[in-house]
């Protein structure tokens, strides 16, 4: 079955015009101003989409696909993820991390979430260990689980600066970015160590005196929720330079304070001469957003959420970030960082992983692999126990 849209403003992310698109099982195969002809129409579904910006399906490059949550007990363990908590979204690739609990949530079961996810029609990677040292691995070590287990990418969520972490020496951290990029190497995976950045003094201090003491390229290190608090977010700014990406996380309403918004966080981080494609933005999907007093207690929890991801995009466009940009941090930026060489671009040959929008930038149809999984608005394909 081939798949053909028609009169398509195709963002690829950069902007090619009005087009038409064909799908022949999960790739893309044509993309063009020229309507090509179809051996046989029978055999192909058209939809005419009448202008609508056609862009690449979402990449959310930190969500918890096991569920986060465990700070005020086992009750307080958020479920695990259901398909189209993503697609609704526009997320139609997705990379689970382990955080708090890294201990009844194991590597063993996020590699089986994130393998359940893709027989359920989406992309799925995710990290190994989580917030602690030693880390929670399936092999026994990092570099293991990188090089043997299709999904594992890198390491993460390893927490810095947060009363919930394990306060790694940089010795124990240098070993561990140590893994991850020798392990990338031998495998093309990203090999990177994704950092939870939490609100304590030091900042990003470990980070840069690992840059600053050891051979390990810069963009193996990658710290997220860099958006946190203000002081953080500056000094995420000034690490930048050295070559890392930087991650900031689209906060839902109400957990953005004392931090910025992630759409403020990126005009910002523009402002200050940063590199444009150096910058990405998570949901924290199904993670829980704590807050804490001076003694370590919990004072308000909130569960994030994907949806925030296409509500952050739409705020990018509304301060006048012209759309090509503005998808960068969602799409081909994640898609550079993590090495998904068929991901975050529409071209031919690429993943038909993409999304229509509404004229005000609403998600009106959702493709992965070649498949809707949602129709004007509305699920259509979902996962096993929705």
């Amino acid at each position: 079955m081939l798949t053909v849209i028609q009169n398509a403003d195709i963002h690829a992310p950069d902007p090619i015009g009005i087009g038409h698109v064909v799908i022949a099982g999960e790739r893309i195969v044509y993309l063009g101003a020229e309507l090509p002809e179809v051996a046989s129409p029978l055999q192909a579904e058209v939809i005419d989409v009448q202008g609508a910006a056609v862009v690449p399906g979402l990449i959310d490059a930190h969500a918890h696909l096991t569920g986060g949550g465990g700070e005020t007990g086992p009750a307080s363990r958020v479920p695990p993820m259901v398909l189209s908590a993503f697609t609704r979204a526009g997320v139609t690739s997705v990379v689970g991390v382990l955080g708090t609990d890294d201990l009844t949530r194991n590597t063993q079961t996020l590699v089986t979430q994130a393998y359940g996810l893709r027989e359920e029609g989406l992309s799925a990677w995710c990290h190994t260990g989580g917030y602690h040292v030693p880390l929670t691995t399936l092999t026994g070590s990092a570099r293991g689980d990188i090089v043997f287990l299709d999904p594992v990418i890198g390491v993460g969520e390893l927490a810095i600066s947060d009363h919930r972490s394990s306060q790694p020496t940089l010795d124990e951290f240098l070993r561990i970015a140590s893994e991850a990029h020798v392990a990338g190497l031998m495998t093309g995976k990203a090999g990177i160590v994704h950092c939870h950045m939490g609100d304590g003094k030091r900042g990003l201090s470990l980070l840069e005196q690992a840059i600053a003491t050891s051979e390990i390229p810069a963009r193996v290190f990658n710290p997220t929720h860099i958006n946190r608090n203000k002081a953080l977010f500056h000094e995420a700014v000034a690490l930048a330079r050295h070559g890392c990406f930087v991650d900031a996380t689209a906060f839902p309403a109400g957990h953005v304070e004392p931090g910025i918004s992630a759409a403020d966080a990126y005009l910002q981080f523009r402002d200050a001469g940063g590199r444009a494609g150096r910058f990405t933005i998570s949901s924290d999907g199904g993670g829980c957003l704590p807050a804490f007093d001076h003694d370590g207690n919990l004072t308000r929890f909130g569960v994030g959420l994907c949806d925030t991801l296409p509500e952050t995009l739409a705020s990018l466009v509304g301060a006048g970030v012209p759309l090509v940009e503005a998808l960068m941090p969602f799409t081909s930026n994640v898609a550079d960082l993590l090495k998904l060489h068929r991901k975050g671009r529409l071209a031919e040959g690429m993943d038909a992983d993409l999304l229509v929008l509404g004229e005000d930038f609403a998600i009106r149809h959702v493709m992965a692999r070649g498949a809707w999984h949602i129709r004007d608005g509305q699920v259509v394909r979902r996962g096993t126990y929705e």
